[in-house]
């Protein structure tokens, strides 16, 4: 199965942090998944360190650590943002960042991990909450 993980799951479980729960981590280490983190999560770690949000790494750190998870990085295509165009408006949820992953995981046929309650709202079988 191909899952990627929502921003931050990437982080959690690239430090290994106790609030990643027993599901997820079963998750990312069977064997068989392949683990992704999308270019759109670097992108948001970039800008939130640069806001001073974030301090535990910038986005080039951050791309590198999950690389040294041996997670694969998945690039943001023209097919995934007109992808956005089709997901449903939500008024409880318009974080673009979480929309780009969503758009992703529909248009590449993989699992969403996350811990945000709000996502699986968009397709509950295809996006799993941790």
């Amino acid at each position: 199965m191909k899952v990627l993980l929502d921003t931050h799951i990437a982080i959690w479980a690239s430090l290994n942090d106790p609030r990643l729960s027993a599901k997820a981590r079963s998750m990312i280490a069977e064997p068989s998944n392949e683990i992704y983190v999308s270019a759109a999560s670097v992108w948001e770690i970039s800008i939130k360190a640069g806001l001073g949000k974030l301090d535990l790494f910038n986005g080039g750190q951050a791309a590198a650590v999950f690389r040294l998870c041996g997670y694969k990085l998945l690039d943001v295509t023209a097919a995934h943002a007109c992808a956005v165009d089709n997901l449903p408006a939500f008024a409880n949820h318009k974080d673009p960042f979480d929309r780009m992953l969503v758009a992703q995981a529909l248009q590449e046929a993989m699992v969403l991990l996350t811990d945000d309650a709000r996502l699986p709202q968009y397709h509950p079988i295809l996006i799993v909450a941790a």
